[in-house]
């Protein structure tokens, strides 16, 4: 029977504090992989430390991370959105706030560091892509309802995919032009990667969360939780991450 523990804790990236939060199962002996979580544009709140805690139930380590720094959260979409274009603006930025979390999940007692994955949420999905896209040491990607233009590298920037990628996106999420998935299938299959894009029927943006459909409802925002899309695509991630660390 699982044991789940975690903690809260600080770390650093570029200078800044970073507020990170990690779980495992105490029942689990030894080393075993280790799974970033990328929070979406509020933040790293309850919903990304949640997910930390479903991975630490599949027996892994789960780090949901900073990437704004000194653990700050968006009370609405205006103060989300001054924080995620403050982040995006500085992409090289972005890479090294993700590679401190990852060199920390890395380092971590309980965690086998040549078996490492990302998975992430709305900007996180994005930004785990962008990862992916230019070589970030990563086993496995998971990517849910995300920003799929972070995963289209720059002219001439990018490196070596090797990380086996899931994308789950929603059929009717209207936050990501089709334009937008057009480019981003065409930049995995230019380099060659293993990228799985499951099309979720029906599901909107922000299908995994439960707050989704308040959230959209309260701002006016596309957005809709579906249990569904949410079991589907979690289940999905699971064959990923147990065929990559395999």
């Amino acid at each position: 029977m699982a044991n789940i523990q975690s903690e809260e804790f600080s770390y650093s990236a570029g200078g800044v504090e970073m507020s990170g939060y990690i779980a495992w199962d105490s029942e689990v002996e030894g080393e075993r992989p280790g799974v970033l979580v990328v929070h979406e544009w509020w933040g790293n709140n309850p919903y990304s430390r949640s997910r930390a805690r479903m991975l630490a139930e599949l027996g892994y380590v789960g780090m949901a991370l900073d990437m704004y720094g000194n653990g700050q959260n968006a009370a609405n979409p205006d103060e989300a959105g001054e924080l995620m274009n403050g982040l995006l603006s500085d992409l090289a930025t972005v890479r090294n706030r993700f590679n401190a979390a990852l060199d920390t999940l890395k380092a971590h007692r309980m965690v086998d560091a040549e078996n490492c994955a990302a998975i992430g949420y709305c900007m996180g999905g994005g930004i785990a892509l962008h990862m992916a896209r230019y070589g970030a040491d990563l086993k496995a990607v998971g990517s849910f309802h995300g920003a799929l233009p972070l995963g289209v590298a720059a002219e001439g920037e990018g490196g070596e995919v090797t990380a086996r990628i899931g994308v789950y996106h929603g059929e009717d999420d209207v936050l990501i032009p089709e334009e937008a998935v057009a480019a981003f299938k065409d930049e995995m299959e230019k380099t060659g990667a293993d990228c799985l894009f499951i099309t979720l029927p029906t599901a909107l943006h922000g299908f995994s969360n439960t707050l989704a459909t308040a959230n959209g409802e309260k701002y006016g925002l596309p957005l809709r939780y579906d249990e569904r899309a949410d079991a589907a695509s979690w289940n999905h991630l699971q064959l990923l991450l147990q065929s990559a660390f395999t």
